[in-house]
């Protein structure tokens, strides 16, 4: 029998946890969404005063969180800003998932930037403008973005082999996906855009495949 089952037989009730208990205040820490309240917090801040200038202990602190409590969630505070990345990159792979067994590579393409463009309504894009502002002006967290996108290329490429489309399809077909959501979302971004994402991104493919559709007039290299 344990030490909590003698205590409980010696004095007939079980002992009562103060409401200042220690466990009960972790446990509130632990509350769902803790890293959205961080990410979001994260965001504010870096808006408002630099990510240089952010520590993740502000960060804590501004939702009532411990420092501790932000490193239980994010490795460091670049890591809060680009949170939901593996949702990010499942919305890709559901795209290819629901396109038709034999669809095209492109046709693929865009039924995964179509899935992506889900993740971003319309109420989403002041939130994303102050975190583009946010990266514009931290080159390493450019280089981080980048990293990101390269990212998804290779998501899309890997989810278009196990297709059985083979290179160079997949890889040109991926990295093209991944530069027309790139275009898109830049699009997306600018004030006084009225379309939503889904539209433009549509708009972008659209033109891409206008390009590949030109014949080439230029002289062939001998």
């Amino acid at each position: 029998m344990s030490e909590t089952d003698v205590s409980h037989r010696h004095h007939g009730t079980p002992p009562r946890q103060s409401l200042s208990s220690p466990r009960i205040v972790n446990m509130a820490r632990w509350e769902p969404g803790t890293p959205e309240r961080l990410q979001t917090a994260a965001l504010e801040l870096f808006a408002a005063q630099g990510f240089e200038q952010t520590t993740a202990a502000q960060i804590a602190r501004s939702v009532g969180l411990t420092e501790r409590t932000f490193f239980r969630h994010f490795s460091d505070k670049r890591e809060a800003l680009f949170y939901g990345q593996d949702l990010f990159a499942q919305a890709f792979l559901d795209g290819v998932a629901e396109a038709p067994p034999d669809a095209a590579p492109l046709d693929i393409v865009a039924a995964a930037l179509r899935s992506a463009a889900t993740l971003f309504p319309d109420e989403r894009r002041t939130r994303s403008r102050i975190r583009q502002s946010v990266i514009e002006q931290n080159p390493a967290l450019q280089e981080r973005e980048r990293h990101k996108m390269s990212g998804i290329a290779t998501t899309i490429a890997d989810a278009l082999r196990a297709r059985a489309i083979t290179d160079p399809a997949a890889t040109l077909a991926a990295e093209s996906g991944a530069t027309v959501f790139g275009i898109a979302f830049t699009q997306w971004l600018v004030e006084g855009e009225k379309r939503s994402l889904a539209d433009i991104t549509a708009d972008v493919l659209r033109e891409l495949r206008n390009l590949s559709g030109v014949p080439t007039t230029s002289p062939s290299v001998s």
